[in-house]
């Protein structure tokens, strides 16, 4: 069974990448968010094995909405991504619950690499 997973970014072309990615590599995409609060919403509507999470998004951003998604699941599998490999930000995220990080401009190989050992 192909694992399940959300894409939550603001950008649809981001979105777009990751879900080729992911899909060429056997993942299946339950759905995607555009904010954090439309992510916490798929969440709950979706149960997906694993979240890839940007973090500057508007309504909510994806730290607040990966504290959020871990009070719905506990267990639940969040991998940020982000543009500014901004120190301060990374650690939030992990303090948060995250379990990866990986920075835009994304390279294939390392989305797959932090997915996989995620989810493994």
């Amino acid at each position: 069974m192909s694992q399940k997973i959300l894409i939550v970014d603001d950008a649809a072309f981001m979105r777009m990448m990751i879900k080729d990615i992911l899909i060429k590599n056997g993942f299946e995409v339950v759905g995607e968010a555009a904010d954090g609060a439309q992510a916490v919403e798929k969440y709950k509507e979706t149960s997906p094995d694993l979240v890839t999470m940007d973090i500057t998004m508007p309504e909510m951003d994806g730290i607040t909405a990966l504290k959020e998604i871990k009070k719905i699941n506990s267990n639940a599998k969040v991998i940020m991504c982000s543009a500014m490999g901004q120190q301060a930000m990374v650690i939030d995220a992990i303090q948060a619950g995250a379990k990866d990080f990986i920075v835009k401009p994304f390279q294939a190989d390392r989305v797959i690499e932090a997915i996989s050992k995620t989810l493994s």
